[in-house]
């Protein structure tokens, strides 16, 4: 019995098909897919790439990093690429460390970690013959979130290791940084993508893809993303699986995959706001937040809507305060309520 259950199940396995590469390929979020792989790749922001090439080229010269801006601006891909320049793809598993300080931003990732790798040599050759500086990159991603006692270890780190080791710092608020590791980076701010370098990008990869998407669908996509190039390629990728394949691509869907209040919706809002009817301007705002719309997102809706020449220095404050209670967790109807009343009020 025993060699019977042997042979069939040998059997089975030899009449198996084997697995095409077609159906073993997972699919790839857009983020990734289109992820810069050179620093030629990083879009709208030539002061840093240029200067990067020429570290990358120089290879031995190459200071300390910190590369720091809004989120969705190419930090983390530009770092990523000036590694892939330095190295080439046979060395980057062992000259690269690449850590997120929001996980591991405490003392013994730095006395762990980062030290012990930072201590390894490295030597000067490449397995395909090019120059290879003798170095080894660490990228601490987020590292505004690194505890105080994190960063003075490091500082020490960084200059026990200045000779076999660089680091790369990325952050979103540079002043989270203590003074002595900023002192001891060259500093490149990513500033946010303008909306023709956005739109560019965006319809590359439309032409990409083979989405069709109509100009509207495209401009309330990149209004939507705030110069995040990152947010917008999400919203993308959710409305084309959204609309299903060969289906266009409309207004309608940046709200639904961005959160956005419809303009009708918001309207009624509006309308409520320039007539001073705070009965209307009440329900407005409730109806918006029982349809299930953020807080957070009707804030800045109203802010843009606010924001003209002849705003009122008390409603800029208001809102500036309802967004950090909002982000302490207030009820977020007592605080939008409490922005209208004072948008409203004639005083």
């Amino acid at each position: 019995l025993q060699e019977n259950f042997l042979l069939n199940f040998a059997a089975s396995k030899s009449d198996a098909k084997p697995r095409s590469a077609s159906s073993t390929k997972r699919p790839t979020p857009w983020v990734e897919k289109y992820r810069p792989a050179t620093l030629d790749e990083v879009s709208h922001q030539e002061e840093a790439v240029a200067v990067l090439k020429k570290c990358a080229a120089e290879g031995a010269d190459l200071p300390n990093l910190l590369f720091y801006g809004s989120p969705g601006t190419g930090k983390t891909s530009a770092a990523l690429a000036l590694a892939r320049d330095l190295f080439g793809p046979d060395l980057l598993r062992d000259r690269l460390l690449e850590l997120n300080a929001s996980d591991e931003r405490g003392i013994g990732v730095i006395r762990d970690k980062v030290k012990t790798f930072a201590q390894l040599t490295a030597n000067a050759k490449r397995p395909d013959g090019k120059a290879c500086p003798p170095l080894k990159l660490i990228i601490l991603d987020e590292a505004d979130n690194m505890t105080t006692a994190a960063q003075s270890a490091l500082r020490r780190t960084m200059e026990v290791c200045a000779k076999t080791t660089r680091f790369c710092l990325i952050c979103n608020y540079v002043s989270r940084i203590i003074p002595p590791i900023s002192s001891r980076c060259a500093k490149f701010r990513f500033k946010p993508l303008p909306q023709a370098a956005l739109l560019k990008r965006v319809g590359e990869i439309c032409s990409a893809e083979r989405l069709t998407a109509t100009d509207e669908f495209l401009r309330a996509l990149v209004d939507a993303s705030g110069g995040d190039l990152r947010k917008a390629l999400t919203y993308l990728h959710s409305a084309a699986r959204y609309a299903g394949p060969g289906q266009q691509l409309t207004v309608g869907l940046v709200h639904e995959m961005s959160g956005a209040v419809p303009p009708d919706r918001f309207a009624v809002l509006t309308g409520a706001l320039d007539q001073r009817r705070t009965d209307a301007v009440t329900e407005a705002v409730r109806n918006l937040l029982l349809d299930g719309y953020s807080g957070e997102q009707v804030l800045n809706q109203l802010h843009d809507h606010l924001l003209t020449d002849q705003v009122r220095p008390r409603v800029l404050e208001q809102i500036g305060l309802a967004d950090r209670a909002l982000t302490d967790g207030a009820d977020e109807f007592l605080q939008l309520c409490a922005v209208c009343a004072v948008a409203t009020d004639r005083n």
